[in-house]
């Protein structure tokens, strides 16, 4: 299986108003179009998902959803509270394992540092390595038997900036 560890596009800041919570701010229209371009780039990799697992903020939400419209992938979009900040990886491990028909490439979009965290447990089985997701940046992670503990190999870790270069 592949793990692609995505963090959400750029967001509005926190403290503007209009937006009492965090888990209420949008992506920025710049963000969007940055999520755009890096979907571009996903598409001319031949990067395709069988599943996409999000965080319910809004803003993780929102670059899910124009990754798979850009993607124009025939898929649901799931959200799961186990990729909100302070979820908890073994809960999204089960998550992972119990989705049916065996998914070989699955997306999930969340936010940092919680994707270094998971990132770093997957590839040292601890807290070992400091891995820093900027903004629309995504990694690919191939994994033999997924567990919460070493069991991934880094295949790739592309900044946003990086995608939109090659868009």
């Amino acid at each position: 299986m592949n793990l692609h560890l995505m963090r959400h596009g750029l967001a509005v800041e926190r403290g503007t108003p209009g937006y009492d919570s965090d888990r209420e701010r949008p992506l920025t229209a710049k963000g969007e179009r940055k999520i755009r371009r890096v979907a571009e780039a996903l598409l001319r990799m031949e990067l395709s998902f069988d599943v996409v697992l999000s965080s319910p903020l809004v803003r993780a939400r929102q670059t899910a959803e124009v990754l798979i419209e850009e993607l124009k992938a025939r898929l649901k979009l799931q959200l799961t509270e186990y990729l909100s900040p302070g979820g908890r990886a073994k809960d999204l491990m089960r998550l992972i394992q119990g989705l049916p028909g065996s998914p070989q490439e699955v997306l999930l979009v969340g936010h940092e540092p919680d994707l270094g965290q998971l990132a770093s447990l997957l590839l040292t089985g601890g807290d070992a390595l400091s891995v820093n997701f900027k903004k629309g940046g995504i990694a690919r992670l191939a994994v033999g038997n997924l567990q919460a503990g070493r069991c991934a190999t880094l295949e790739w870790l592309l900044t946003s900036r990086q995608l939109e270069r090659m868009a």
